[in-house]
């Protein structure tokens, strides 16, 4: 006799990775080598290949490993959550500011043992200013960007829609400081055509933990040193997909 008691739970597919990964103009296959580079980079091999990837979009797992979730979150810029799975990683409940000040003392985490997101995730304004030689001024630009913490870990991943060019970070937070480098995918119709720029770059943490502010240092289009200021405000801690679809826009002037 068949037990009706207990409904079997349907499997739904991932929706929302499979979106996040052909917005990105990836396979499974280049999504999975992408997951693979990562977790490398990040110092926590994984092993994920194109059947990993098939079994995510399938729905066939409701929450990777912590290593797959954070190479993932590397490469799509994108919390796990958004990306139709489960989120294991809930927040303390304690302020932005006390946790920063928990931060400041405490001593750095290994990311392998981060389990829980640092205060500094959600979605944040960036703007920097640098010269131009070629035009003898010196300009500014602005994006949304959505910043997530492991640990010590910190990554700042621009929201595409949000400005011309695609910016990225990669810190790491000693007390009060974020040290690290950053890169710029320039916009193929602006001024530069599509030149990818990079450098470094650290940053001092507001003891609220709503502002970064400090300088970067890179190369400029003939090889000469620039630096210049770069800011960060948070305008919001939700990281939700909805909030991250509200901010995917240009950041105009009333938010500055």
């Amino acid at each position: 006799m068949t037990d009706l008691s207990a409904e079997a739970v349907p499997v739904r597919p991932n929706a929302a990775l499979r979106a996040v990964r052909e917005s990105m103009r990836m396979s499974q296959e280049e999504l999975a080598r992408a997951v693979r580079n990562a977790g490398d980079q990040l110092g926590e091999p994984n092993g994920c290949d194109k059947r990993t990837v098939q079994r995510w979009e399938a729905g066939l797992v409701s929450a990777p490993r912590g290593n797959y979730a954070r190479a993932l979150e590397y490469v799509t810029g994108q919390p796990i959550t958004n990306l139709g799975f489960d989120g294991s990683d809930e927040q303390s409940g304690m302020s932005r500011r006390q946790a920063i000040g928990i931060a400041a003392a405490a001593t750095v985490i290994p990311i392998s043992e981060a389990k829980a997101k640092g205060p500094l995730t959600g979605i944040w304004r960036s703007r920097y200013e640098y010269p131009s030689s070629s035009r003898g001024k010196t300009f500014s630009s602005s994006h949304h960007v959505l910043v997530i913490q492991h640990g010590a870990r910190v990554q700042v991943r621009s929201l595409q829609g949000s400005g011309a060019g695609l910016v990225r970070m990669d810190l790491s937070v000693d007390g009060s400081v974020a040290t690290g480098t950053w890169s710029e995918d320039t916009s193929e119709t602006g001024y530069y055509r599509g030149a990818r720029y990079s450098g470094a770059i650290q940053l001092k943490i507001d003891p609220s933990g709503h502002r970064m502010s400090g300088q970067w240092v890179g190369y400029g289009r003939s090889f000469d040193i620039n630096t210049g200021p770069w800011t960060l405000d948070l305008v919001s801690a939700d990281t939700s997909k909805a909030v991250v679809e509200q901010y995917n826009r240009p950041v105009e002037p009333a938010d500055a």
